[in-house]
């Protein structure tokens, strides 16, 4: 059963109002693919371009978009998040994970902000790096694991 419609199958957002607040916790990741010429201008762990730090701009993009995911995402709650934290790592020559991991106690789960703060961080690197090489590739966007709520969920 679908849990964004009323009893008339027409779109609405899901009352949490008699739920209680329960910590929850979600984890999101996605891979962004740099073109070789890109990747090589890795200096101790950062790109620099003309737009300036790669790396630290996405975590704050992505950071700020998990944020704001209620106003992207049309039944999304605007969820207070407690913390918010992105990693940029390498796993191969030319490979980055972006994880997001977002927590809060609150009535809902946390997942779509973990998801949303993934992926903008990611557009934000190929937006940063588009004047070097438009084969950036993004992809693998996954929920990595989530807690709280009915169900757990981990992948790792």
């Amino acid at each position: 059963m679908l849990t964004h419609v009323d009893h008339n199958n027409q779109p609405a957002m899901v009352n949490v109002s008699d739920k209680t607040l329960s910590y929850r916790e979600a984890s999101a990741r996605v891979e962004v693919v740099l073109p070789p010429e890109v990747a090589e201008r890795l200096v101790s762990g950062e790109l620099m371009t003309k737009k300036g730090p790669v790396f630290a701009t996405a975590i704050i993009a992505g950071t700020m978009a998990a944020k704001k995911t209620h106003e992207l995402i049309p039944f999304c709650h605007q969820v207070p998040l407690d913390g918010c934290k992105i990693e940029i790592a390498a796993v191969g020559s030319n490979v980055f994970a972006v994880t997001c991991s977002v927590n809060t106690s609150y009535k809902t789960g946390v997942e779509m902000e973990a998801l949303t703060g993934a992926n903008i961080a990611a557009l934000t690197i190929y937006d940063m790096c588009k004047a070097l090489s438009h084969d950036i590739v993004i992809r693998d966007c996954r929920l990595m694991s989530k807690s709280g709520g009915k169900r757990d969920f981990n992948r790792l």
